[in-house]
């Protein structure tokens, strides 16, 4: 019996031995699978991904969320094209239900308040006509002197302001004498946000241009924008009436009158535009996976941040552009205390980036790259191989989506389309 035992004994404790071993072997081999991957004798296409010549129709990707947001994973599957989903209206068409137009640079209702606050900067002077000197000439067939030409003048682009007719619940705020920004500034700086919807302010100047308060303005009026939804809800009837009690409080400190519009018109309105919201909150995402031992993270996200990804504090790796915006991020879908990982993620916030900038086009690229670099391959979330006909179909889908973001007059990557999908 005690052979027996000692026989079971030696024979256990070889074979824990060969099982560590073997685990020192798969971490070593995955090891240098990165090292060798990313050694500088391979072209940096995660930095210059649009150098590769790659084709359009391959430029696409599968369709998940990015790392701020919200839900689950979705499949390519999920944007149709315009015409399953009501995406091919225009925005305006969800908010004409409550009566909400979009009016340059401000909106105010036909009321003696409103038009004393909201007066239209006067219009330019009609040309010149033609004198009666100039008929004569002409009637009497003698050439008629050509009036003179004054060089055009250049057009002032327009600036952009923090407060916006389309997406703000927006209020007038007349004012019973003009005051100085450097006394508006620091009251309104108690009123910045309401629940999670930031609040901003613009003021008209003696000129009647509209522009965002600073110091060294004077302002005969002044407006505030209070955001109507954003991914994570619209405003309630809660939140419009607390902006009510704490605009009201500011407006007193200053002698002013706001203009407040009816709370049912309000929510109506904010409820329709986080309808669209959702309705359009579309991510893109491809997942590399290992065709043999899990590489190494370690050694892994060294060599990624030296090809350019970016550590962030949530985990996730971004890759930016030229002008230093985040194209798209990179999960390893591994925990604090995992050591290796089989699969890498990267993601894409479609309305987020503007399609100018190739978000997708970007990240194919790069998945491509890795998967070459690494020994895996190209998956979707179902662990099904993209093909190069899925990806040339999700493209599609990925261009009748930026397409319908256009029509309705917010663009992807626009300042309009940042703010209301954070």
């Amino acid at each position: 019996m005690m052979d027996l035992q000692t026989s079971l004994i030696v024979i256990g404790g070889v074979f824990v031995v060969g099982v560590i071993s073997y685990n020192k072997w798969q971490e070593h081999k995955a090891r240098k699978t990165v090292e060798r991957a990313f050694s500088s004798s391979h072209d940096d296409v995660l930095m210059s991904p649009q150098e590769q010549g790659a084709p359009a129709a391959e430029r696409s990707a599968d369709f998940a969320p990015a790392p701020d947001a919200p839900g689950e994973r979705m499949e390519p599957a999920l944007y149709d094209l315009p015409e399953r989903k009501p995406v091919s209206a225009p925005v305006k068409a969800y908010l004409d239900q409550a009566e909400f137009e979009q009016r340059e640079p401000y909106i105010g209702d036909a009321s003696p308040a409103a038009d004393a606050v909201l007066a239209e900067t006067p219009a330019p002077a009609p040309q010149p006509a033609v004198t009666q000197a100039v008929a004569d000439a002409e009637g009497q067939g003698e050439a008629a002197p050509q009036p003179q030409q004054q060089a055009p003048v250049a057009a002032k682009p327009r600036r952009e302001l923090p407060v916006d007719e389309l997406i703000d619940c927006n209020i007038p705020i007349a004012l019973e004498h003009p005051l100085r920004g450097d006394k508006l500034l620091p009251a309104l700086q108690n009123l910045r946000h309401v629940g999670n919807k930031p609040v901003h302010f613009i003021g008209r100047t003696d000129e009647g241009e509209w522009e965002a308060v600073n110091h060294g303005g004077i302002y005969t009026a002044l407006l505030a924008g209070a955001q109507l939804a954003n991914r994570s809800n619209a405003m309630n009837e809660i939140e419009y009436s607390e902006l009510v009690m704490r605009l009201r409080d500011l407006t007193d400190s200053l002698s002013g009158e706001p203009e407040l519009p009816d709370m049912p018109d309000i929510i109506k309105t904010a409820q329709a535009l986080h309808q669209f919201i959702a309705d359009h909150d579309v991510q893109l995402s491809v997942n590399v996976r290992s065709n043999g031992a899990p590489w190494s993270l370690a050694t892994l996200l060294a060599a990624l941040t030296r090809q350019g990804f970016d550590r962030r504090t949530e985990g996730y790796l971004v890759m930016q552009d030229g002008e230093g915006e985040v194209l798209f991020a990179l999960s390893t879908n591994a925990t604090q205390a995992d050591e290796t990982t089989d699969r890498l993620t990267l993601l894409l916030d479609v309305p987020r980036v503007a399609p100018s900038r190739d978000g997708y086009g970007a990240l194919v690229a790069c998945a491509r790259s890795l998967a070459a670099r690494l020994g895996g391959t190209m998956v979707d979330d179902s662990d099904q191989m993209l093909s190069d006909a899925a990806l040339a179909d999700i493209a599609e889908q990925v261009a009748a989506f930026y397409s319908a973001m256009e029509s309705a007059d917010i663009p992807a990557g626009s300042t309009r389309a940042l703010r209301l999908f954070s």
